[in-house]
């Protein structure tokens, strides 16, 4: 009996691995920079009010509550249908005015807008070497499809390609409004 019931658990044993590979989504982050002729006080004017983000293109209108505290909320309209287009529920955890950055996340998953889940972003004004500014857009997230096997519309390649273009449109927009150093 006993070389039976070892059998039986090497056999289990054997089986573990295969089991224990097999995983979900991994975490996906971007980071994207950009170099701008204005000083930081001014970028971060621009864009370091987390209830205002009518630098960006892709938005047409925000609300929100809260201002710039710990937990305030901001929704984001990407077209002029308010709630009934595309929007994006964001909320606020982390904000220093005095280090020109702030932190947010995605509070309910929207995949038909942006395709990703458990989303959280970082944006930073920075002085740069010579004057000027960087501005330093980072994400991590999941893709929208939780489980294997994703459609294409939610897969990893789509997540980070979306991410990608929101924030290079935000920052060539930036680009357009303050200018590139030497430009």
């Amino acid at each position: 009996m006993r070389r039976r019931e070892f059998l039986i658990l090497a056999g289990a044993a054997l089986a573990l691995p295969s089991v224990a590979l097999a995983h979900g989504p991994s975490r996906q982050k971007v980071t994207l920079t950009t170099e701008l002729a204005a000083e930081p006080a001014d970028v971060w004017a621009a864009v370091g009010d987390f209830q205002d983000m009518s630098w960006h293109p892709a938005v047409i209108s925000s609300t929100g509550e809260n201002g710039n505290e710990i937990d305030a909320t901001r929704d984001l309209y990407l077209s002029d249908k308010g709630a009934e287009g595309p929007l994006l529920k964001e909320v606020l955890y982390k904000y220093s005015a005095d280090k020109m950055t702030y932190s947010y996340r995605i509070r309910e998953d929207n995949v038909e807008v942006l395709p990703v889940t458990n989303y959280s972003s970082h944006l930073t004004v920075k002085p740069r070497d010579g004057g000027g500014s960087i501005v330093e857009w980072r994400g991590a997230f999941y893709r929208g499809y939780p489980n294997n096997d994703p459609p294409p519309e939610l897969n990893d390649e789509t997540a980070i390609a979306a991410v990608t273009d929101v924030y290079q449109a935000g920052l060539d927009a930036l680009v357009e409004k303050f200018g590139a150093p030497g430009a």
